[in-house]
């Protein structure tokens, strides 16, 4: 069977699906859409597809099974709804949307039309974060305790000068938390469980942007574990992100998605080191190692083939966005806290 793909948005994140996509077998690029009419042009001559600049004629292309969003956040459930209502399988880039209550109307709209939905959080594929959760999942660390998670990226001022959409509220649907540090607020929320409770600070420290680009936070889990969460684009240089995780029977510390601290009372059989991440996410916002994104597409096209649930369906791309507009709630009160 040979799946044919239509590609929403002509920036960096498409070109890295369309690599994503044609690295598999069975697979093809059939249409790219996007309103940057160049970006477009070139992304149909490099990996095939007929380029578009109208979404009613992009969406009518076929053979086209399923669409893969990369355009600005804000538009990521008007697309996928659009896409739906015509047949095809919705597989968008985090956040699932900028607010809860348009995530809720995608999945409606894909569960009306029987299409698959998925969110692309590729650090669910990648061997040492999954071998993590095996072991939590096995209670190779006891109970959670206390978790430490920070993404000190750096971007520099043309990452937002020269974007319309980046670290804007009507697009982006703020900046540093909800654009860079999604991936390890889904990540925590993965491994860990339910955060009932935050308290929670932003601010807007360097950039010339609406949005803040740096957060703070404190997790309380439904589990009982405290977490403490960092999240900016002003640390220069930029660090690779870092994720310690305290349990009663040891701590693993994970950092640029690989495993370098596994301090535990019984040490779990069949431990292995694999792959790191290749891609410099802390201090450029080019994918060039996209081996995490070609896992999820892999899965979300096993999911339409098998009629199986994705790796992270709609409902659970939710989650992540619920929590970071909670964190942005408790920012703005006068408390610093909400509820989850």
């Amino acid at each position: 069977m040979t799946f044919h793909v239509g590609l929403i948005g002509g920036g960096n994140i498409s070109a890295t699906h369309a690599r994503a996509a044609r690295a598999l077998s069975g697979v093809e690029i059939a249409a790219v859409y996007g309103t940057n009419a160049e970006k477009v042009r070139g992304l149909s001559r490099e990996h095939g597809g007929k380029p578009y600049g109208d979404f009613a004629a992009f969406l009518a292309h076929r053979p086209m099974d399923l669409v893969i969003i990369g355009s600005p956040s804000g538009l990521h459930a008007t697309e996928g709804i659009a896409a739906a209502k015509q047949g095809l399988h919705v597989l968008t880039e985090k956040p699932i949307d900028i607010g809860a209550s348009r995530a809720d109307e995608l999945i409606e709209a894909t569960d009306r039309a029987g299409v698959k939905l998925g969110v692309i959080f590729q650090d669910r594929m990648k061997p040492h974060i999954r071998q993590l959760k095996d072991w939590i999942d096995g209670r190779v660390l006891g109970k959670a305790l206390l978790v430490d998670a920070r993404v000190k990226w750096y971007r520099p001022p043309e990452y937002y000068a020269n974007s319309r959409w980046r670290g804007t509220l009507g697009l982006d649907g703020g900046g540093a938390l909800i654009n860079q540090g999604i991936h390890t607020i889904d990540l925590l929320l993965w491994l860990l469980g339910d955060v009932s409770h935050v308290q929670a600070q932003t601010a807007t420290e360097l950039h010339s942007i609406e949005a803040e680009d740096t957060a703070t936070a404190i997790l309380r889990f439904a589990s009982g574990a405290l977490g403490l969460f960092h999240a900016t684009t002003a640390a220069y240089p930029g660090y690779p992100r870092r994720v310690e995780i305290s349990g009663t029977e040891g701590t693993v510390i994970l950092e640029h998605d690989q495993i370098i601290a596994a301090d535990l009372r019984k040490a779990p059989e069949g431990a292995r080191m694999a792959p790191r991440d290749e891609n410099q996410s802390a201090s450029s916002a080019v994918v060039s190692d996209f081996r995490g994104h070609q896992a999820v597409i892999e899965d979300f096209l096993s999911a339409i083939q098998k009629n199986t649930v994705p790796a992270c369906d709609g409902r659970e791309g939710r989650r992540s966005l619920a929590l970071v507009e909670a964190i942005y709630r408790a920012a703005r009160s006068p408390q610093r806290t909400a509820s989850v």
